[in-house]
C-alpha cells in the first residue's frame, strides 16, 4: 500500500487526506442523525394527549427527555401555549432556524470533497504525464532510446491518482446525497409536527375561551 501511495506522488497524499476527513464527517453525521431519529407519530400522540389534559409542564418535560430537532422546536411552541396562533408559529420557526443548521452541519465539507477529489485525481494525471514527457525530453536530448520502463513512473502516477480520486469521490457523493435526503425528511417531519402542535394549542385556547 505504501508503495502504491508513493508511486502516486504528492497529489496522492492530498487525496488520502480528503478521504480521512470525509470518513470523519460521515461517522459524525451518521451518529448525529441516528440520535435525532424518533418515532414522530408516537411522540406527537403523547404530546397531544398531555396537552389536552392541560398538563403543559409535563409536555415540556417530555420534549426535554426526547432528543432531536422535532422535540426542540415543539418545546418552543409549547412554552408559548397561552399566546396567539401567530406567536406560537413564530416561536417554532425561530427554533427551527437553529435546528436546521445543526442537521446540515459539515454537509458542505462532504460536498466539497466529492467535487475536488476527481479534480485532484486529474491534477495527478497531469503531473504524471509531465514527468513522463520530461523523461522523453531528457532521453531525446542525450540521443538515448526511450523505453517503456522510463515512462512507467509518470504513467503510474497519472493512473493511480485518477483511480484514487474517483474512489474517494464516488462513495462520498453517494453518502452526501443520502444525508441530504435524511435532513429533508427531518425538515418535513418538523413542519408536519409543528403544524399539528399549532392546531392543537389553538384548539385548546379556543376551548378555554368558550
Amino acid at each position: 500500500m505504501l508503495d502504491i501511495i508513493s508511486r502516486g506522488g504528492p497529489v496522492m497524499w492530498l487525496i488520502i487526506m480528503c478521504s480521512v476527513i470525509a470518513l470523519g464527517v460521515v461517522i459524525e453525521r451518521a451518529y448525529h442523525l441516528y440520535r435525532a431519529q424518533i418515532d414522530t407519530k408516537e411522540f406527537m400522540d403523547k404530546i397531544s394527549s398531555t396537552i389536552r389534559r392541560n398538563r403543559i409542564m409535563e409536555a415540556v418535560d417530555i420534549c426535554d427527555r426526547m432528543p432531536g430537532p422535532i422535540a426542540h422546536i415543539l418545546k418552543a411552541g409549547i412554552m408559548k401555549h397561552d399566546r396567539t396562533r401567530a406567536e406560537i408559529k413564530e416561536a417554532i420557526e425561530d427554533a427551527g432556524l437553529f435546528e436546521i443548521p445543526r442537521l446540515e452541519k459539515n454537509m458542505g465539507i462532504l460536498a466539497t470533497i466529492a467535487q475536488i477529489s476527481p479534480l485532484l485525481g486529474l491534477l495527478g494525471t497531469v503531473t504524471g504525464m509531465v514527468k513522463a514527457f520530461q523523461v522523453i525530453e531528457q532521453k531525446a536530448a542525450l540521443l538515448y532510446p526511450v523505453s517503456a520502463a522510463d515512462l512507467a513512473g509518470g504513467i503510474w502516477e497519472a493512473l493511480l491518482t485518477t483511480v484514487a480520486g474517483l474512489i474517494v469521490a464516488i462513495p462520498t457523493f453517494v453518502v452526501y446525497n443520502y444525508f441530504i435526503s435524511r435532513v429533508d425528511a427531518f425538515v418535513l417531519d418538523m413542519e408536519r409536527s409543528s403544524t399539528d402542535l399549532v392546531n392543537i394549542l389553538s384548539q385548546k385556547r379556543q376551548d378555554n375561551e368558550v
